[in-house]
């Protein structure tokens, strides 16, 4: 093994394969992550699904992805054979929620986690019963915040290859939304304001689960005519095209988002994004200059009609200096190198709230 070479095993959760087909952020992130790290001259190993095609060295204990998604025993048979699996690794970063829970199976390797969704009660609980053995990782400080009594280790902001994403011109002369069928996501709201701006939308959203469905047929299609259209589920090919001909991305979210991926594929795209402030959306949009942080829908139609007096190039800028890919590895092999060189004389690995004062 070369030197500062680190052996790195992902568990990825067994819910989607990595990376997804459709809709699935946290997949497309560990896609991402687990190339880089690879491309960085790390040996990586990622525990997925046997249908993943991600291009590291794979092992798998599910030969498909799982269904229902969020079963627990299903979860908890992938998460404990992933440890046994792992135990030749330098370090383990583990994507899973049920994860931490289960690090007695770790053999004494170090184990960094990542929480990918709100700090709920329920979530809080788990993280903080693991803290003494678990290195956390924040995907935004806003999202750190709501748990101030959990010791997170690192801040780490998700990031993309933006040379993935072609910089569009915006001559499509509509705004966009692309993302989950859900109320907190504001699909409605997005509606009103484009109407409101007197501009077309394109709505782009993963419509799977009973409760996204039933907000579709009661909410949304009722408000959908000539100038507001729903594409469905796209994959990635169709959502760069529509996201880089897109006026703006319109992202009224109602709830605390840990981060907000589409964002920053948006404006990778040259795509100003106007979104509510809520959650990460202050972190990742400059008021004024990628976008406009909006109160309220009123404030999004006058956005909306603002858009085009934003330069594209410096969206796609921000998202190469602050959103890369590369700046993203880095950051986790820092922590993972870290977590490895805190192992005291015997082995035994660093306590997430040691890793706190180390960082």
């Amino acid at each position: 093994m070369a030197q500062n070479t680190l052996r790195i095993g992902i568990i990825a959760s067994p819910w989607v394969p990595v990376p997804p087909r459709g809709y699935g952020g946290t997949e497309a992130v560990l896609d991402t992550l687990a190339r880089g790290l690879k491309r960085a001259g790390h040996d990586v190993v990622l525990y997925t699904t046997g249908d993943a095609t991600c291009p590291v060295e794979r092992r798998s204990y599910w030969p498909s992805a799982v269904t229902p998604m969020g079963a627990i025993l299903p979860e908890a048979a992938h998460v404990l054979a992933a440890y046994d699996a792992l135990r030749d690794r330098d370090v383990i970063h583990d994507h899973t929620l049920i994860g931490p829970l289960l690090t007695a199976r770790h053999g004494g390797v170090p184990v960094v986690t990542t929480n990918h969704a709100p700090f709920t009660p329920e979530i809080r609980r788990v993280f903080a019963a693991t803290a003494e053995r678990v290195a956390l990782v924040a995907i935004s400080h806003a999202q750190r915040a709501t748990a101030p009594e959990i010791p997170v280790t690192a801040v780490i902001h998700h990031g993309i290859d933006p040379s993935a994403l072609p910089v569009g011109d915006g001559a499509g002369g509509y705004v966009l939304f692309l993302g989950r069928m859900s109320p907190d996501k504001g699909v409605h709201r997005a509606i009103a304001a484009a109407r409101l701006a007197g501009v077309p939308l394109k709505i782009a959203a993963k419509m799977r689960e009973d409760g996204e469905r039933a907000y579709f047929e009661q909410v949304v299609q009722p408000l959908l005519g000539a100038d507001v259209e729903f594409l469905g589920e796209v994959g990635p090919a169709e959502r760069d095209v529509l996201l880089g001909s897109a006026l703006a991305l319109l992202n009224p979210i109602a709830w605390p988002e840990p981060f907000g991926m589409v964002m920053v594929e948006a404006m990778a795209a040259g795509t100003p994004v106007l979104a509510f402030p809520a959650g990460a959306a202050p972190e990742i949009v400059r008021d004024g200059v990628t976008g406009f942080l909006c109160n309220d829908v009123p404030a999004m139609a006058e956005a909306i009609r603002q858009a085009p007096s934003l330069d594209r190039a410096r969206c796609r800028a921000a998202v190469e200096t602050d959103f890369s890919a590369d700046r993203m590895v880095a950051a986790h092999a820092d922590l993972y190198a870290s977590l490895v060189e805190a192992r005291d004389p015997r082995g035994r690995p660093a306590t997430s709230r040691e890793l706190v004062r180390l960082t």
